[in-house]
């Protein structure tokens, strides 16, 4: 399966892709600072390219991709944003166009949990259907995936004159029932029980037990301030704790202790924030090949809302029958 990058940053979800057997052909960037570290890591080209002005969809369509992955950055979206829809917003759309007009078999979008709240993803699906994609829609917990961190992402799916939810089966089946701990991934190598991690506002806690999933690593990192006073659900006490260093941060988004982050400490932590969880990437890779590999066979999973088993064939109909 051949696979091109967009919006690739530092490269989170192209290693997950790449550990789940795909060929990354390309990536598209325009952050100088990410492309010199994906460079850093990757054998395969990442072009510099401005994505919200596509000169020349051939750009794309010359790569013969199968399938097409990327994250348009959502800042203006998203909670730690002006929760707006403003320029970056239009960058959904970008991508739609892009899948519109080169048409790869599939793709996956990945973005913010709380994205179909907001019109631009209603004018992304229109230009998705209109090109003829069947979709499936699932906000994943990366803690259920694999990744110690309680970080909720939103993946549409998209398959050209596939089914509307068809994939959805795939991607549940292996969501795990009890979070990743930091404790359970890492074991005892960080050298810590507890760690600082920066609120929003001081009503919120900022210290946390590895025994518990890592909220969400964000693009901001700061030292235990002193006006941080503690807060009553802290796991430790501020003078007995540190924040996690930048490179910890990468492993919290798993990337491999082998992966190279060199640069600005600021430009690291806003790119490391800004990745798709490697294992995250590689836990929908990997159900993405499953789909693929189990077309036109029957499957079979439980609903657990209703404890029913669901019987898909993939080119016929959803038939639901009880157990």
């Amino acid at each position: 399966m051949r696979v091109i990058d967009l919006f690739s940053g530092c490269g989170g979800m192209s290693l997950g892709f790449q550990n789940a057997g795909f060929e990354i052909v390309s990536a598209f960037e325009n952050w100088d600072e990410a492309i010199d570290i994906y460079r850093k890591n990757f054998q395969h080209p990442i072009c510099k390219y401005d994505l919200s002005d596509v000169k020349d969809y051939n750009d794309f369509s010359k790569l013969n991709p199968d399938i097409i992955i990327g994250g348009p950055p959502c800042q203006d979206y998203s909670s730690a944003g002006k929760r707006k829809e403003e320029a970056n917003a239009n960058l959904t759309t970008d991508y739609a166009n892009i899948i519109a007009n080169v048409k790869p078999k599939y793709f996956l979008m990945e973005n913010v949990d709380q994205i179909k709240k907001y019109s631009v993803y209603l004018r992304a699906v229109e230009i998705f259907k209109e090109a003829g994609y069947g979709l499936s829609a699932k906000i994943l917990d990366a803690s259920l995936c694999g990744v110690p961190q309680k970080r909720k992402r939103f993946f549409l799916f998209g398959e050209l004159g596939g089914k509307d939810d068809a994939f959805i089966p795939f991607i549940e089946e292996k969501i795990s029932k009890k979070p990743m701990t930091p404790r359970e991934y890492f074991g005892d190598s960080l050298g810590l029980e507890h760690y600082y991690r920066h609120p929003r506002n001081y009503n919120r806690r900022g210290i946390f037990s590895i025994d518990e999933p890592s909220p969400t690593i964000r693009g901001v990192n700061r030292p235990v301030p002193g006006g941080y006073k503690g807060h009553h659900n802290d796991t430790a006490k501020p003078e007995e704790v540190r924040a996690l260093t930048t490179i910890e941060r990468s492993y919290f988004q798993t990337f491999p202790k082998d992966f190279i982050f060199e640069g600005s400490k600021t430009n690291l932590e806003q790119m490391i924030g800004n990745a798709v969880p490697v294992k995250l990437a590689e836990f929908v890779a990997n159900a993405i090949n499953n789909y693929i590999s189990n077309k036109g066979k029957i499957v079979e999973y439980k609903k657990k809302q209703n404890n029913t088993s669901v019987i898909y064939e993939q080119m016929d109909m959803f038939e639901v029958v009880s157990n």
